[in-house]
């Protein structure tokens, strides 16, 4: 089975974090931040992977280094427990509607960190989390994961919406990324026989 774990403690954030791609969506998220907990669990959900994490941060000064940290962390967990990258599908995309919102989404695990990002909301927050913190949280799950991720809103008015669906998106990507093809089971996929 495809299983990671991940501890990582700083002067900012104390975070522990599992991750098996190979799960039935099962998630257990405690970050002290609510908003980034319940886009956690769909996102295990919809990806039907398995995630636990914890995570003590400062957030007595902001969200910023929680989300952060948890996506340097998922990304770690994400690039390990992928291993040698034998028989994935290696891409996936969607156009994932949320409501109103609109999301296109499209992901490569390359082995190259990048993220192409054009999401606007029409609010800055949605409760007290700050909406910049989506693209904090990205940037450094891509980077740590070594995935090429295109994100784009094509329609949105509510904030929650567009958010909720960026989640989303990128959970059935990477789910779709990740299976393994029967056809290919034993090839990686690239033609430089690495990725």
């Amino acid at each position: 089975m495809r299983i990671s774990k991940i501890e990582r403690k700083t002067n900012e954030t104390d975070i522990k974090l599992s991750l098996n791609i190979d799960g039935t969506g099962k998630s257990e998220i405690s970050t002290g931040v609510g908003f980034l907990d319940h886009m956690l669990c769909l996102f295990a959900r919809h990806a039907r992977y398995d995630l636990n994490v914890t995570c003590v941060g400062d957030t007595y000064v902001d969200f910023h280094h929680s989300a952060e940290d948890i996506g340097i962390c998922l990304g770690k967990a994400f690039n390990e427990a992928l291993g040698n990258l034998k028989g994935i599908n290696r891409y996936g995309d969607i156009i994932l509607p949320m409501d109103e919102a609109l999301i296109l989404a499209a992901v490569d695990i390359s082995g190259r960190g990048n993220l192409e990002y054009d999401v606007d909301y029409p609010t800055q927050k949605v409760g007290d989390f700050d909406l910049e913190l989506v693209w904090e949280f990205l940037i450094a799950f891509v980077r740590n994961a070594n995935i090429t991720l295109h994100i784009r809103k094509m329609a949105g008015k509510n904030s929650h919406h567009i958010a909720e669906g960026v989640f989303k998106a990128l959970a059935r990507v990477l789910s779709a990324a990740t299976k393994i093809n029967p056809d290919f089971a034993n090839e990686i996929p690239s033609t430089k026989g690495v990725l």
